[in-house]
């Protein structure tokens, strides 16, 4: 009797430890996981211990080599490959670079475009992401040593660089909606898109205040505003991680590139910043203070230079300004062998000697993975760097994924990939976003919106029917009929009408034209929609450089002027598409102008001659139908200029706020830029009453009436603008501080409020010390930058 009651108590009291399927173990009815399958429940396998309690004891398990091999981040899509029957394995360097280098993240692993040579036949759909993804960490789990899950960051600027993703409008296109809550559900659903596949780190937002327009990488931020583009990229944080970075929903914001990586002398993409400390805290890096107290969790250092010191080197950018005074929680991680760069730059003369440089900044992964490797195993052996910089920088990364869940799980669900990715909900949004962010330049006598009774309409130009053009950079190979292009979205549009194209011209070949069917369509024509701008479109034929920008050539049959690494001399329109335009207005046709571009491309002539303009920046996927509803009146524009839109390159830099000191006129002409900051034109008329302004305590409470007297419902941008009428440093002309994007019906009137902080009052003094300084300050509240409304003044005392 006494042995049968031993026995119950065994069974029914006891743990029991049993080996099940996938390495997991059961202990008391709780799965676990034997990552080192040293066969007992360590503190780092036990999800019930907090996160440093398990972070300290996988880092006193851990080999030197092990921990090193944490802060590598090499390139991913070199880990699978796709035979001609569409069978997918990892190849033989995957296995070798986790066994033998212990390597802890991958970059691009699902990157599909002509740089990675990865096509729509090559790469991986959603559903063999999944899988494939699955399998790298089912390898990570059951044939390394310790079982550490690996981190896959991937791409995801205007939509997870993958294919079969939704792809919405560019960044600076996303700007122009100046809405900060449709930009979070943006992100939603890229970080939804990223993570089912497996993805963990999106690179995004980059906010990159961009006021050198010849450089190539103008179409991925949010333009040249600091408060604009941190309130925008705040709301991408926020959308990317969402309230749990563990959600299986959300992935780590990383954002780019840290800093003053767009104002770059001659427009050089990685050229050097002239900057002074005054500027680059509270303009360039503005950006970057809001959107890590917004939460971000990731940053990635600039390829360039301020003031002769490496972004990638800069102790003072990534440990004392992000760390000690934004509070930065979060890893450092290097642009793509931006680590390797030191040497180019001559501040380092070896690989080792860059990787104990970075390192010791306050860099804490190697994005390429050069540097990072053996040469900081070395150092360390060797007593040239301590092994507490490696244990500072791998508890970094370590403890995200603790975060993210991924020791307990960190497989993904095949067939959520396979139902959840580029679905026509989310194509919805993108077009939604696309129609916010088309700003109406132009509307003279209100050409604008066209009947849709129209008969004949020519639609004519290098962008109205090329897919890839209207995508932008860091795009994936498109599937067909996935994106809707202009001509494509009017004719949805005019099912009963004829809709007729020539494409006239390229972006940039002046031989092959077709200028003279072009002219004698738009003449049997009623109406002329012609699409030109630039392009971002890669190639395979497109030469690129290590770091995957691309390099800029006279090759006649490529469209691309714009995207990293094309740079431009001037802002004119290339090939001979200003002779298309000319030639088409001569007809006497009513002329629509719509811009497809990455960056501002001059207009002047078009500006004084053809009677409406808009741009679209680069519409994405759904760009077509999206510019088709605001041509003919479906949707009301709204978008506004997030930069100003110059008249000529020798202008540059041409931004609204500029100090105080001013500017004045050029011998040849105005400097006032074609187009200010914030400006857009709308089908109906709004108009601004009754401002209040009242000081309460820490705080100023501002209040406008805004009406619309048109006959139509739209979108009004608030815009709130602030000078410091007296200050001990000098301070801008006028400084963006609040706007709101609202929604009116003809004759309707609401009362729009905002709220200013000491965060907006603040100066940064003589002594860089910030502070709100007693005075006077001006406070406009109107419809651009040049069309203020209304204003008042207020006192600090």
């Amino acid at each position: 009797m006494r042995k049968q009651k031993i026995w119950l108590f065994l069974v029914f009291f006891l743990p029991v430890i049993s080996v099940c399927g996938d390495g997991v173990y059961k202990k008391s009815g709780k799965g676990f996981r034997d990552l080192n399958k040293n066969g007992k429940l360590d503190p780092y396998e036990n999800p019930a211990e907090s996160v440093e309690v398990r972070l300290q004891d996988l880092l006193r398990q851990m080999t030197l080599e092990e921990k090193v091999g944490q802060l590598v981040h090499t390139l991913g899509w070199n880990y699978y490959e796709k035979d001609e029957n569409g069978q997918v394995r990892l190849t033989d360097l995957f296995r070798s670079d986790l066994k033998n280098r212990y390597i802890g993240c991958f970059w691009a692993t699902l990157r599909a475009d002509p740089w990675t040579r990865k096509t729509l036949r090559t790469g991986l759909s959603p559903r063999e992401a999944a899988e494939m993804t699955n399998a790298m960490q089912r390898y990570a789990r059951d044939s390394t040593r310790l079982g550490i899950p690996l981190f896959l960051a991937e791409e995801c600027p205007h939509g997870h660089m993958a294919i079969g993703t939704t792809v919405f409008p560019t960044a600076i296109g996303r700007a122009s909606t100046w809405n900060t809550e449709l930009e979070e559900r943006v992100a939603e659903i890229v970080a939804l898109e990223a993570r089912l596949q497996g993805g963990h780190i999106g690179y995004g937002p980059v906010l990159d205040v961009a006021r050198e327009l010849r450089w190539s990488r103008v179409e991925e931020g949010y333009g040249e505003d600091p408060f604009l583009s941190g309130s925008m990229g705040s709301a991408y944080v926020r959308g990317l991680q969402g309230g749990n970075v563990g959600s299986g929903e959300n992935v780590i914001a990383t954002l780019k590139h840290f800093t003053a990586y767009g104002v770059p002398e001659g427009g050089h993409n990685a050229g050097m910043a002239h900057v002074g400390v005054r500027e680059l805290l509270t303009e360039l890096s503005y950006p970057f203070e809001m959107a890590v107290k917004a939460g971000a969790l990731s940053l990635m250092t600039a390829y360039n230079e301020v003031d002769g010191i490496p972004c990638t080197a800069n102790p003072f950018l990534t440990n004392q300004l992000l760390r000690d005074q934004w509070g930065f929680a979060g890893f450092v991680v290097s642009d793509l062998y931006s680590i390797d760069g030191l040497i180019s730059q001559r501040v380092a003369a070896s690989r080792e000697e860059a990787g104990i440089l970075a390192l010791r900044s306050g860099v804490d992964s190697d994005l390429g993975g050069n540097c990072f490797s053996t040469d900081l195993v070395k150092a360390c052996r060797e007593g040239r760097l301590a092994e507490a910089d490696i244990d500072r920088a791998v508890s970094r990364i370590l403890r995200l994924k603790f975060k993210m869940g991924l020791f307990d799980n960190p497989y993904v669900k095949v067939k959520k990939a396979e139902k959840l990715i580029g679905t026509p909900g989310h194509r919805e949004v993108a077009r939604e976003v696309a129609r916010q962010s088309v700003v109406l330049l132009k509307n003279e006598n209100q050409l604008l919106p066209l009947s849709k009774e129209v008969k004949r309409v020519a639609v004519i130009g290098p962008n109205a029917d090329n897919v890839y053009n209207q995508l932008g950079d860091y795009t994936a190979p498109q599937a067909p009929g996935s994106v809707i292009t202009v001509l494509e979205g009017i004719r949805q549009k005019l099912p009963g009408a004829e809709v007729c194209y020539v494409k006239g011209c390229a972006v940039r070949d002046t031989l092959d034209t077709s200028i003279g069917e072009a002219c004698e369509t738009a003449k049997n024509s009623d109406v002329v929609v012609v699409v030109l701008g630039g392009s971002s479109a890669r190639d395979f034929e497109t030469d690129f450089l290590e770091t995957g920008a691309a390099v800029a050539n006279e090759r006649k049959e490529s469209d691309m002027e714009s995207g990293e690494g094309f740079d431009r001399i001037g802002l004119s329109l290339m090939g001979k598409q200003v002779e298309l335009l000319k030639t088409l207005y001569a007809t006497g046709k009513p002329v629509v102008l719509v811009m497809i571009q990455g960056r501002p491309l001059e207009l002047n002539w078009a500006a004084e001659h053809i009677p409406a303009i808009l741009t679209a920046w680069y519409p994405g996927g759904e760009g077509g139908r999206a510019i088709a509803d605001v041509l003919f009146g479906d949707y009301n524009p709204a978008g506004r200029l997030p930069l100003s839109y110059p008249r000529h390159v020798g202008q540059l830099p041409v931004y609204y706020n500029h100090k105080s000191a001013g500017r004045h006129d050029y011998v040849e002409g105005t400097a006032a830029p074609l187009y200010p900051f914030g400006y857009g034109l709308s089908y109906t008329t709004f108009v601004y009453e009754g401002i209040d302004v009242r000081v309460e305590g820490d705080s100023v409470r501002v209040s406008v009436d805004v009406k619309n007297v048109g006959g139509r419902a739209g979108d009004e941008v608030v815009q709130l603008y602030l000078r410091d009428e007296q200050a001990s440093v000098v301070t801008p002309f006028m400084q963006l501080k609040a706007f709101q994007r609202v929604h009116l019906t003809s004759g309707e009137s609401r009362r729009v409020e905002f709220v200013l902080t000491g965060e907006h009052l603040r100066v940064l003094d003589a002594s860089l010390n910030w502070r709100v300084e007693p005075g006077w300050f001006t406070v406009m509240i109107g419809a651009s930058s040049q069309d203020i409304r209304q204003r008042t003044r207020f006192r600090i005392d």
